[in-house]
């Protein structure tokens, strides 16, 4: 079994806005999980940050799906 390499499209610590950017990957039929590893200085240990991942070849079009949904939702 080939093994891919998996990267980190986006990060964030709000569950809903990483759910948001999950399921606009699956729409486009793009691979994904969601990982979680805790935030280190200045934040509380408890803090977590939830990282969108994806394989290799899939990043360039991730990130076109990404910035699309951010400049719709910085112009709303």
């Amino acid at each position: 079994m080939e093994r891919s390499t998996r990267v980190s499209v986006f990060e964030s610590d709000k569950p809903s806005e990483i759910q948001l950017i999950k399921s606009k990957l699956d729409d486009a039929q793009i691979t994904n999980s969601v990982e979680n590893s805790y935030l280190t200085f200045t934040t509380t240990p408890t803090a977590t940050s939830l990282k969108v991942m994806v394989n290799l070849e899939d990043e360039k079009n991730a990130f076109e799906i990404i910035d699309a949904y951010l400049q719709q939702s910085e112009n709303q």
